[in-house]
């Protein structure tokens, strides 16, 4: 076995927009599937009042029931509300943006930490220039790789401490505007919400979600979605989605070479591509259990923060590019055909 001390480089440019192509040409009929949906604010505004009522109920019990409350129930709701906020960061509800940004700051409330407008900047970042190191917060830094290694309580750790790992991501992306009016607002949001929790319902509910909050992205199956989106676990394939139970209660995130090829698609739609063009999808490896991936990043020494695709070349896109390319190519054909 050969540990890696490095990211695996790339001279390709990413999949997606290729595949976007060739899909479209093959399968002109999914251009029907981009749209908004603007149902899914009301997802959005159970899942927040869901979380409420549960750090009301277990406000006063001991504090054993508050993490296995958080463990079995928040975790799963803080983690849709995760894709929620996603959709948003996507524009994927309304047409006006600043109505989707408001959206998404309502579901992050719950979250206690103030994400949602970062998360949107540094996100579709993500999809313009994936693997470009300087531009990608999805990518872990090259001291973060080296610190985890591939080792169980490494790797664990990391984990445990997902969204800590990631603030220290942002001094790195130097040409990502981190602060604005909408940043602002959003810890505003966060911090009147926070102080009302802990005033009206005290320690315990704070605890549970907080709980809730680091469970859904760390140590717990629901942790391998970030396993899953891009890490090497079959050969150098770039992205691979995960088609598994859990898409039912995570609003169906698995399907991430999905959303990467067509990302103007909300999420309930998304199965749809793979139906309509699975002769692309069923011949990509992808991930049947996020527990199964869970216990295999955890253990399997093959697997380690370099496990990545990065590349060097990030191409003539533009820094404002939000990488659209479903939408880009529907327009292309409208004005050939207009021509």
């Amino acid at each position: 076995m050969r540990t890696r001390t490095d990211f695996v480089h790339s001279a390709n440019p990413e999949p997606h927009r290729i595949r976007t192509k060739e899909i479209l040409k093959e399968h002109p009929d999914i251009r029907q599937l981009i749209g908004k949906n603007p149902l899914t604010i009301f997802a959005i505004i159970g899942l927040v009042s869901f979380q409420i009522v549960m750090a009301w109920l277990v406000r006063d019990q001991s504090w054993w029931i508050v993490l296995g409350a958080a463990y079995l129930l928040g975790a799963f709701a803080d983690h849709a509300l995760f894709v929620m906020i996603h959709e948003c960061a996507h524009k994927l509800l309304f047409k006006n943006p600043n109505a989707n940004r408001l959206a998404g700051i309502l579901a992050n409330v719950p979250q206690l930490m103030p994400s949602s407008v970062s998360f949107e900047r540094y996100h579709i970042k993500h999809h313009s220039f994936q693997g470009i190191h300087e531009l990608d917060a999805d990518l872990p830094n090259r001291w973060e790789a080296k610190l985890i290694n591939n080792y169980f309580i490494g790797k664990a750790l990391w984990l445990l401490f997902y969204p800590v790992f990631q603030v220290f991501r942002i001094s790195r992306l130097k040409e990502i505007k981190p602060f604005d009016k909408w940043v602002a607002l959003n810890w505003g949001v966060q911090i009147v919400f926070v102080a009302a929790i802990a005033v009206f319902m005290g320690p315990k509910a704070i605890g549970f979600l907080a709980a809730s909050f680091f469970f859904s992205v760390g140590l717990h199956p629901l942790g391998a979605r970030w396993i899953q989106e891009h890490y090497l676990t079959h050969g150098e394939q770039e992205t691979y989605s995960y088609y598994g139970v859990l898409n039912t209660v995570a609003f169906n995130v698995g399907y991430h070479n999905e959303h990467h090829d067509f990302p103007s698609i909300p999420w309930n739609k998304l199965p749809q591509i793979r139906k309509n063009a699975s002769g692309y999808y069923n011949t990509l490896h992808y991930h049947t259990s996020w527990t199964k991936l869970f216990f295999r990043f955890l253990f399997d020494k093959e697997i380690s923060l370099f496990s990545r695709i990065v590349r060097n070349d990030r191409g003539k896109v533009k820094l404002t590019d939000e990488s659209k390319p479903d939408q880009e190519l529907v327009k292309e054909k409208f004005t050939v055909e207009a021509r």
